[in-house]
C-alpha cells in the first residue's frame, strides 16, 4: 500500500472505503446512514462551537506536534520508516483481517453475522488514523488524507443514532462477540472493551482534528463520549460502571481539553474515583483498592499506565491533590523497585503484569511495547504538573530502548514482548492477531514531535535533543527554534534562535541524569565505573554557568535572533550495576552509552556471548557502523570462561562486541544479552546447563 503526493483528488471529495493495491474500492452504503451522519454532524458543530471555551490544562503547557518538524539523522529515519512502512502496513492488516468489514456489518446488522476477532480490533483503525494524522501535519498527503476520509465514513455509518459504536456487539445484537455480554455495557468491567474503544477513538479523533482541522472523526468521537456520559454516572437512571481495561480516563481528559466541555472531564474522573466501589475488585484491574490509595504499581502493566496517564491528567486539570499524592507515590514505587535499565515495565507473563519488588527476571521478562508507551505518557505528564527532569530522564531512556526495541528499524516487524535475554526463543513478528503493539507503535513514533519541547509563562523547556524545527509561542508572542546536532551518537546538540518576538525568556535546557552520574532517578541502578561525566555549555562561544534546578540549566535573556546556543555532553561508555535485591542481576553488568543501553548479541562474537566476562573496569570503544541506518558499536577486550576437562574453569581472553538494544533481533534468531557476567561463578558455562 503506498500513499503519494502524485494524486490530484479533491480535499472534498473523498473516496468511501479502502485502498487495496493502490486502488480506491467503493463500497455503496445506503443513502440514510449517510444522511443521518450528515445530520448529526452538522447538528454536532453547532454544539460544539457553542461549548467550546479556552481551557488551560497543565501548569507547564507542552508545544504540540503541530509545532515540530523533526529531521533528526536518527529519529526522522524512524518517522520516514513510520511513514512509508509502518502506518501503510497497518491499514493494509485493518483491511485484511476484516476490521473495516466490522463497521460496515454494523451499519447493516444481521442476527446471522458470526462476530469473531477481539472486541477491542475497532481500535487498530483509530490508532493507525491517529498515527496518520501526526504525519499528515508535517507531510501533506492528499491521497492519505482521502484514504482516511473513506474510513471514516464506513466508520460514521456503523455509530448507532445515539451514538453508541462498539461493532462487536452492534454487528449481531442478537449474537454479540462472547466477550460482550446481553447488552451495552453488561461486561465492561469485564472483557467487552467499550470504553477501551472510546478511549483509542478520542485519541485518534483529537489527533486527526488537529492535525487537518477535519471534524469528520471528532465529531463521532463526541456522539460517543456523549452516550457514555449520558448512560453512565451515579444519577438516577445511569449505570455506575468502570473501564475494565483502561484508557477512557486520559483520552476524556484530552478530549476536554479539544472541546472546553467540563462534562468530559467529570467523566474521567468518575471512572476513576468509581474504581475499587463496583463489582471489580482485584489488582489486575487495579481495582483492588480505590486508587487514591494506592501506593504500588500492580496488574495488567499496559492498563496500568493508561490509568495512571489518567490520575495525572485529573490531578493537574482537577488540582486534587489525594490524586497528585497518589500518582507520585506509585511512580517512586515503579523507577526504585519495578523499572527495567531498558525502560521496560511489567515483568511477568503471567497477566502482562508488575511483578513484586526487585523482581526483574531477563530471559521472561515481558515488557509489552505498549507498556513503554504507556509509561513515556505517565511520565510525560508529570513532568507537565511538577517541571521536574526527572521524568523525562526516565521518558528518554523508555522511548530509546523500551519503546523502539519494539519495531524494527525499517518498521515492518515488532516484538510484543521485549526480553532482555534470549536464547533464539525471541524472533520479530511482522503481525499479530492481537495487533495491540504494532497498531500502537503506528500511532506513538508520529507523536514524537509533540514531547520535545514545552513552555510556561516565559520558560521555554528543552526536554528532547534532535534535529528540528519549532515555532512557539511565549507569553502569547512568536519565537522560533532550530536545533541540530548528533545526540543520540555523540551528544552534541546546537540551538538557534531563528525568530523572537517575546524579548526575554528563558531557556530551561535537560541535562540528562545520565550526565550527571545518575541513571534513574532513584538507586535501583548506578553506575560502577571510575568515569566522571562532564558538559560544556556556550552561548554565542560564551561558556556560562551550570547551575541546575529540578535537572534544568536556565539560561534568561533578551534573545537575538541568530543567537546560538552549543552544547557539548560527554558521551562516554558507562557500567551499571542493579540493586543487590534484584537477584537476577547479580554478579552482572549493564553497559550504557547515554540514552542507549546496549546488549550482546551473537552475530558479533564468535564465543557464547553467556560466557563473556566484564569488570568496571573494562574500557569500551565506541565504533561507528553503517548497518540498521547507521549506529555506534561498543568493542572491548574481555574475557570467556570455559570448562575444562577437569571442570575447573579456565579465562580466555575475547573481544566483546556491543549493539544497541534496540537492534537486536534483525540478524536471525540466537543469544543475546543485556546484563553480562562480572564473575567466574555468574559467566561460568555449567550454570547455564544447570539452568
Amino acid at each position: 500500500m503506498n500513499f503519494s503526493n502524485s494524486g490530484h483528488l479533491k480535499r472534498n471529495k473523498p473516496a468511501i472505503n479502502s485502498v487495496s493495491n493502490n486502488k480506491v474500492l467503493f463500497i455503496t452504503m445506503k443513502k440514510p446512514f449517510l444522511l443521518l451522519f450528515l445530520i448529526f454532524s452538522a447538528s454536532l458543530i453547532v454544539q460544539l462551537s457553542a461549548k467550546t471555551s479556552p481551557v488551560h490544562g497543565y501548569p507547564i503547557d507542552p508545544v504540540p506536534f503541530t509545532s515540530v518538524k523533526v529531521d533528526d539523522a536518527f529519529w526522522g529515519a524512524r518517522l520516514k520508516a513510520s511513514r512509508e512502512t509502518t502506518i501503510p502496513l497497518a491499514f493494509s492488516k485493518c483491511e485484511e483481517s476484516g476490521r473495516y468489514r466490522n463497521f460496515i456489518n454494523a451499519a447493516h446488522p444481521s442476527d446471522t453475522i458470526t462476530v469473531g476477532g477481539f472486541p477491542f480490533d475497532d481500535t487498530d483503525v483509530y490508532k493507525t488514523i491517529e498515527g496518520a494524522s501526526y504525519t499528515l501535519q508535517t507531510y501533506p498527503d492528499p491521497r492519505l488524507e482521502a484514504y482516511i476520509d473513506s474510513i471514516l465514513v464506513i466508520v460514521a455509518a456503523a455509530q448507532e443514532p445515539d451514538g453508541y459504536l462498539n461493532t462487536s456487539f452492534t454487528m449481531n445484537p442478537s449474537h454479540p462477540h462472547p466477550w460482550m455480554g446481553p447488552g451495552r455495557w453488561d461486561a465492561v468491567e469485564n472483557l467487552s472493551h467499550e470504553f477501551y474503544n472510546l478511549g483509542h477513538m478520542i485519541e485518534g479523533a483529537v489527533a486527526h482534528y488537529q492535525a487537518t482541522g477535519r471534524r469528520n472523526f471528532i465529531d463521532i468521537a463526541i456522539r460517543y463520549a456523549d452516550c457514555v456520559c449520558r448512560e453512565i454516572g451515579d444519577k438516577p437512571g445511569q449505570l455506575v460502571k468502570v473501564p475494565g481495561h483502561q484508557i477512557a480516563e486520559m483520552a476524556l481528559a484530552r478530549l476536554y481539553l479539544a472541546t472546553g466541555d467540563h462534562k468530559y472531564l467529570e467523566q474521567a474522573k468518575f471512572f476513576l474515583d468509581k474504581r475499587g466501589h463496583t463489582s471489580r475488585k482485584d489488582a489486575y484491574s487495579q481495582a483492588h483498592i480505590p486508587i487514591t490509595s494506592q501506593d504500588e504499581a500492580v496488574g495488567h502493566a499496559v492498563r496500568a499506565a493508561y490509568m495512571y496517564a489518567g490520575m495525572a491528567d485529573v490531578a493537574a486539570l482537577t488540582g486534587d491533590s489525594a490524586y497528585i499524592k497518589a500518582i507520585d507515590r506509585i511512580w517512586e514505587n515503579i523507577v526504585s523497585k519495578k523499572y527495567y535499565i531498558t525502560g521496560g515495565i511489567g515483568a511477568t507473563h503471567q497477566g502482562e503484569a508488575f511483578d513484586e519488588a526487585y523482581r526483574l527476571p531477563n530471559m521472561s521478562a515481558y515488557c509489552e511495547t505498549c507498556a513503554a508507551i504507556g509509561n513515556v505518557y505517565v511520565n510525560h505528564r508529570l513532568f507537565l504538573l511538577h517541571g521536574d527532569s526527572k521524568y523525562y530522564d526516565v521518558l528518554e531512556r523508555t522511548l530509546y530502548n523500551g519503546v523502539l526495541g519494539g519495531v524494527s528499524v525499517s518498521g515492518d516487524s515488532f516484538f510484543y514482548p521485549n526480553p532482555l535475554e534470549s536464547e533464539g526463543q525471541h524472533q520479530r513478528q511482522p503481525w499479530f492477531g492481537c495487533a495491540c503493539c504494532p497498531s500502537n507503535i503506528s500511532r506513538f513514533i508520529p507523536s514524537l514531535p509533540g514531547y520535545v519541547y514545552a513552555v510556561n509563562d516565559r520558560d521555554v523547556y528543552v526536554n528532547l535533543y534532535m534535529a528540528n524545527s519549532a515555532h512557539l509561542k511565549v507569553d502569547g508572542n512568536d519565537v522560533a527554534l532550530r536545533q541540530t546536532g548528533n545526540y543520540t551518537w555523540d551528544g552534541d546538540v546546537t540551538l538557534t534562535i531563528t525568530e523572537n518576538t517575546a524579548g526575554e525568556f528563558a531557556l530551561k535546557l535537560r541535562i540528562p541524569g545520565w550526565v550527571r552520574n545518575r541513571p534513574v532517578p532513584s538507586t535501583l541502578y548506578t553506575y560502577v565505573d571510575t568515569h566522571t561525566p562532564t558538559y560544556r555549555v556556550t552561548v554565542n562561544g560564551n561558556e556560562i554557568d551550570r547551575a541546575l534546578d529540578k535537572g534544568y540549566l536556565t539560561i534568561s535573556r533578551e534573545w537575538q535572533k541568530g543567537d546560538r546556543i552549543e552544547v557539548k555532553f560527554d558521551m562516554a561508555a558507562r557500567l551499571v550495576e542493579a540493586d543487590a535485591r534484584v537477584e537476577a542481576d547479580r554478579g552482572r553488568i549493564a553497559v550504557e552509552r547515554g540514552p542507549v543501553v546496549y546488549c550482546a548479541e551473537w552475530p558479533d562474537n564468535d564465543f557464547d556471548i553467556r560466557t563473556a566476562l566484564i569488570s568496571p573496569s573494562t574500557k569500551f570503544t565506541p565504533v561507528r557502523n553503517d548497518m540498521l541506518n547507521g549506529l555506534t558499536l561498543l568493542k572491548a577486550n574481555a574475557c570467556a570462561v570455559s570448562i575444562s576437562d577437569g571442570d575447573k574453569p579456565e579465562v580466555s581472553d575475547v573481544t566483546l562486541t556491543l549493539i544497541p538494544y534496540y537492534a537486536w533481533a534483525h540478524r536471525g534468531a540466537g543469544n543475546m544479552a543485556v546484563w553480562l557476567p562480572a564473575d567466574i561463578p555468574t559467566a561460568c558455562p555449567a550454570k547455564h546447563i544447570a539452568d
